[in-house]
């Protein structure tokens, strides 16, 4: 008797870790509908890139089958990603996307963001479980094909979905509002080939679930959400996440070595590996209250700091030796941010305000002396300076033109420059160490036009320094923070930033 009863125990066990089989950021992965021929998710944790495999007649009418890898998920989420087929195809309307489902039965009320092997684009939806799908009643149709990145978004009972091709912004591509799902869905990515016979098989990369707040939310008041440091290729757009914290941290700096970057977090500074790892704190002696606002001297030597203390005034820019040290107070007035090393590695400039209404740039040396006033801004807003490898400009933001653009200028503020002009508010340029390419971080026409908050939909984007269209190389979820000060690795390949996520 007792034998039966270990062996029904183990085997209870056993089928309670049978029933779950966790894959990258998801939970489970199984066929839903029991196709014919049995799919499969695998992922590769070096590229962070998921292979998908399925097969089934449809998602479609009463019934669906298909490949899911999902996670459940309660209340308002983001959730994005990049997809491509692999091979021609069986079926020009094979099926990948996103999949936001009741549960796991075959006839679940389900939405779906859906690319076909044609190209085709759809939103398309069962609202309630058993229901029959109908063509066109239950479908948007997007004008435009052969979407790479998708996007479903819940908010409330509202399900949104966005579209964008390799470098552009996000298309709209239409919403359902879905008044019977339940607040606990399962989320995740699908595949189906549209015929029973066959398998097909799709790349998915750059995978990210976001939880995101409401608007008004105040993370001083309301606390602050995780964050995540992440690793871009600017020309290929592929991402990785090297580390996660439940907390706060920001604004990387890339080590002159290449094999460290810089963040601050609570008041200090750390240093940690590109690859992941341990946090090592730099000293920065007396001097703990440092903000977003740091970086470091172009020969690899000092590191520039910005930092408030108690009576201040607010935040003032001092410089470190890079391996720490005691700091050297160089701007006596407060607010002062850092933004920018000159060259020479001799002079800084950094955005104060001076007289309790607006923001300019100024010029200081780290040697001492006075501060030079480069602008004279009256009503607008000014922001992110910082120098060319050359020494031939000064790259900032500003809203000159009524909405906030890149602008360059000379280094004593002359023959001043609009670099971008689009309806979105760009801010804070970073400049490759090779002098040709600027990435900089552009918030949502919605947003104030003096205001980089955080939490918000924004992307990276990337121009070429000799002139040229914008292109978009990131889809994120984030803001302050994110990318306040240069990032760029030695190579002039990647960037390092930071994004947001509830839990």
């Amino acid at each position: 008797m007792k034998l039966l009863l270990l062996l029904l125990c183990m085997l209870t066990i056993s089928a309670g870790y049978a029933q779950e089989k966790p894959i990258g950021v998801f939970q489970d992965h199984l066929d839903v509908g029991n196709p014919k021929i049995a799919g499969s998710t695998l992922y590769d944790e070096a590229t962070q890139t998921y292979t998908i495999k399925g097969a089934g007649y449809n998602i479609w009418f009463g019934r669906d089958e298909f490949q899911f890898a999902y996670r459940k998920l309660k209340g308002d989420f983001i959730i994005t990603a990049d997809f491509g087929f692999v091979g021609t195809g069986g079926d020009p309307h094979r099926k990948i996307g996103w999949m936001v489902r009741e549960s796991k039965d075959d006839n679940a009320a389900h939405v779906s963001a859906v690319a076909h092997g044609d190209g085709l684009t759809v939103l398309q939806w069962r609202r309630l479980k058993g229901a029959l799908m109908r063509d066109p009643q239950d479908e948007i149709f997007s004008p435009k094909k052969n979407y790479q990145t998708i996007q479903l978004e819940r908010s409330g009972k509202e399900i949104i979905m966005r579209a964008a091709h390799p470098g552009e912004p996000f298309h709209h591509i239409g919403s359902v509002i879905m008044n019977d799902m339940p607040e606990e869905v399962l989320a995740g990515l699908f595949i189906g080939s549209h015929n029973e016979g066959v398998v097909e098989e799709a790349h998915v990369w750059n995978v990210r679930i976001d939880q995101p707040v409401a608007d008004g939310y105040n993370p001083g008041r309301d606390g602050y959400l995780g964050c995540r440091l992440e690793i871009l290729n600017v020309f290929d757009g592929k991402r990785k996440i090297i580390h996660e914290e439940s907390g706060r941290f920001e604004a990387p700096n890339w080590m002159p070595d290449g094999k460290k970057l810089i963040i601050n977090k609570d008041g200090s500074l750390y240093k940690i590996p590109v690859a992941g790892g341990e946090l090592e704190k730099i000293n920065t002696g007396d001097v703990t209250r440092n903000n977003n606002d740091h970086g470091i001297s172009f020969d690899g030597k000092t590191l520039a700091i910005s930092s408030s203390s108690e009576g201040s005034g607010g935040s003032r820019v001092y410089v470190v030796p890079i391996d720490g040290g005691t700091p050297k107070l160089l701007t006596e007035s407060a607010p002062s941010y850092w933004h920018g090393w000159a060259p020479n590695n001799k002079d800084v400039v950094f955005v104060g305000q001076r007289d309790g209404k607006n923001y300019d740039i100024y010029r200081i040396s780290v040697n001492g002396g006075k501060e030079i006033k480069l602008t004279s801004n009256k009503g607008t807003h000014m922001d992110g300076p910082e120098y060319s490898p050359d020494g031939k400009y000064i790259y900032y933001n500003g809203s000159q033109s009524g909405t906030m653009q890149i602008w360059r200028m000379k280094p004593d503020g002359s023959g001043r420059e609009q670099l971008t002009f689009d309806g979105y508010n760009n801010w804070f340029p970073h400049i490759s160490p090779d002098g040709k390419w600027i990435v900089y971080i552009s918030f949502p026409p919605e947003i104030p036009v003096d205001a980089h908050p955080s939490y918000k939909r924004v992307t990276l984007n990337l121009m070429p320094v000799s002139g040229g269209a914008p292109r978009v190389i990131a889809y994120l979820y984030g803001g302050q923070g994110t990318i306040n000060v240069p990032s760029w690795s030695p190579d002039s390949k990647s960037i390092a930033f930071v994004s947001n996520s509830g839990k």
